[in-house]
């Protein structure tokens, strides 16, 4: 995240979303399966860069993550900048710029940019990942 990101007067609902997002983003970096899901809820739609293209449920979505863990650099670089988060009382979206770094199957490093959507809902008074939406700038 940015200094501006982190310095900029948020909400309490955007200061929520943007520690639920910094938590994901530490997991990831971590290899932690169970941090990576623990903020996701079980009829997560994601749309994604590397096939499938579509993921449906939180089974489906972690099996994702094993694609991107057996081409990802060690240690696993996933971070983000231009952090953006739109609140209202229980749904809300961010907007963010991520890098990854993809190595792939003969040992080609690529630094990737890519953009991240994320859609949440508010479901028992905790904020949750309802849509999660990966793409690559077209060349």
């Amino acid at each position: 995240m940015t200094e501006k990101t982190r310095h900029k007067s948020l909400s309490t609902d955007q200061t929520e979303i943007l520690a639920l997002i910094e938590r994901w983003a530490a997991a990831v970096r971590n290899e932690d399966r169970a941090g990576i899901r623990a903020d996701h809820d079980s009829e997560l739609l994601m749309f994604d860069v590397p096939p499938p293209l579509l993921s449906k449920g939180l089974d489906a979505y972690m099996a994702t993550w094993e694609t991107f863990f057996s081409r990802a650099e060690k240690p696993v670089a996933f971070d983000f900048r231009d952090v953006k988060i739109t609140a209202g009382t229980d749904v809300a979206f961010a907007t963010a710029i991520g890098q990854c770094v993809d190595v792939d199957a003969n040992g080609k490093r690529e630094e990737l940019q890519f953009r991240l959507t994320m859609c949440f809902c508010k479901i028992g008074g905790r904020w949750r990942v309802l849509h999660e939406h990966h793409s690559l700038p077209a060349e």
